[in-house]
């Protein structure tokens, strides 16, 4: 299912049948150094990755992760959408990208769209962000869409200090 479109992407549910394209992102080296290491190594692991990530979202809160696919060609690129955790207290926006795709403009189009998606037609008062404190080029793609630097956060029982961002209408 369709839910935004830009000039050049589409962000769409994703499905099972995109467990190929998400085996290739979530080993992406920029990924694992970003993100972490989901230990998706199969098939069958990047489907049942879906289908307990995103598609579990997708039927409780109405948003999760969308695939990023470029209108020219139809090529998946990236994951781009609102999620929400356990351990913030509001939905965030995040996103990632294959290597090969990034300092494109990509993330940036996907991002500032599902910002606007979170607060315009999902009615989202608050939306925040994080990222780790090494990824620079997040924390700049975060700030040009208007999100402000909030401060510096842990999660429970991790060591890893991660920034926080966040977008108020």
């Amino acid at each position: 299912m369709k839910v935004l479109e830009t000039d050049r992407l589409i962000l769409r549910w994703l499905t099972t049948d995109d467990a190929a394209f998400i085996l290739e992102l979530l080993n992406d080296p920029s990924w694992i150094h970003y993100i972490g290491d989901k230990g998706v190594r199969t098939l069958e692991d990047a489907k049942n990755y879906i289908l307990t990530g995103p598609l579990n979202m997708y039927s409780q809160l109405g948003f999760g992760l969308y695939l990023v696919e470029r209108k020219q060609g139809k090529s998946p690129i990236g994951i781009c959408g609102l999620l929400k955790r356990d351990t913030l207290e509001n939905a965030d926006i995040g996103f990632a990208f294959l290597s090969r795709y990034q300092s494109q403009g990509y993330g940036f189009e996907s991002a500032s769209a599902a910002l606007k998606y979170g607060h315009e037609q999902l009615h989202l008062k608050r939306i925040l962000a994080i990222t780790s404190m090494d990824n620079h080029g997040s924390s700049k793609l975060l700030e040009k869409i208007g999100m402000k630097f909030e401060r510096t956060i842990s999660f429970p029982n991790e060591t890893e200090e991660l920034k926080l961002f966040a977008s108020e209408l």
